[in-house]
């Protein structure tokens, strides 16, 4: 399998992601193909300090940068030349598997829509992030930003696209279901979320066990949990700022704060487009980048991309 990564993506990169590399090629019995997209002259130097020589770690120059700061639309287009827009021509021409960066986060979601293309029959990808529970175990919490305002149908699609993810990725076999609610009856909430109820509650496709509210986000009530992207991208936020105040606390050796940090889990999938795109945090360290390259094998050798575009053929 072949895996492509944005050298240059990242406030720490390229060292971070050379460090998290080496990392994960001294963990993996896989023959995995590495494709470290960037600028020469600075990823070279680098993977030779690190002694990443191996047959199986290739560089790919890509001079151009998009800046943070960048228009994504504009800047893909102007910019064919750096690593964000020659890592999606890459994955388009099949010429690697699954492409990572955490470099600017709308290129990369303008490059997996337009590039890579939404699965046949899903209305709108969607982004996730994984949600640490009490139990020890993880769910999944999507949308968290990719679609601000959606329809009932949309959440529906989550729904199934979460379950899919949750029960290939995270293990869980026969993922629970909950719509984010003000309430726990049926009937409560705005348009969006009472619309949204009967559809999946109707759904085969999903084990749906009804509303489920803010205070269970860390509980067992419920493995997948869906909202429109508005309020998921704040409950993410406000998760990630828990983390925060635990450090200064001095709180986040304790065994749930700890799993709070966003480094455990690398970066988010787009879910719902054709093949694996890995979307990371701005400021992700080498733990970070290697489990966004755990998540890339992991998610190829699953087939996930092809499991869920034949569950929307119907």
């Amino acid at each position: 399998m072949n895996i492509g990564i944005d050298m240059m993506g990242g406030d720490f990169a390229p060292l971070e992601i050379v460090k998290g590399l080496q990392t994960f090629l001294s963990h993996s019995n896989s023959k995995v193909e590495i494709f470290c997209i960037g600028n020469e002259n600075e990823v070279k130097p680098l993977l030779n300090r690190y002694s990443l020589t191996s047959p199986n770690v290739a560089t790919v120059h890509a001079p151009q940068l998009i800046e943070m700061h960048e228009h994504p639309t504009k800047a893909l287009k102007e910019k064919q030349q750096s690593s964000i827009a020659v890592g999606f021509y890459m994955l388009a021409a099949s010429k690697i598997d699954a492409f990572i960066s955490a470099g600017n986060t709308g290129a990369m979601l303008v490059g997996a829509l337009y590039s890579i293309k939404a699965i046949r029959g899903v209305q709108r990808p969607t982004i996730s992030t994984i949600v640490p529970k009490l139990n020890g175990r993880h769910g999944l919490l999507l949308d968290v930003g990719l679609n601000a305002d959606c329809k009932p149908e949309n959440l529906n699609q989550f729904a199934i696209l979460g379950s899919l993810y949750a029960k290939t990725i995270l293990g869980i076999y026969d993922p629970k279901v909950g719509l984010l609610n003000v309430g726990e009856e049926e009937g409560k909430g705005n348009i969006l979320t009472q619309a949204a109820y009967p559809l999946l509650k109707a759904n085969k496709r999903i084990h749906f066990v009804g509303n489920v509210e803010g205070r269970d986000l860390f509980m067992d009530k419920a493995d997948v949990i869906v909202c429109e992207g508005f309020t998921g991208n704040i409950l993410l936020k406000m998760a990630e700022s828990m983390y925060d105040i635990a450090v200064k606390r001095e709180l986040h050796n304790d065994d749930f704060m700890s799993r709070l940090h966003y480094q455990n889990y690398g970066g988010t999938p787009v879910l719902g487009i054709s093949k694996p795109v890995i979307i990371g945090h701005g400021i992700s360290n080498a733990m970070a980048f290697y489990n966004m390259i755990a998540l890339a094998q992991k998610m190829i050798e699953s087939n996930l991309c092809s499991e869920m575009a034949e569950s929307f053929k119907d």
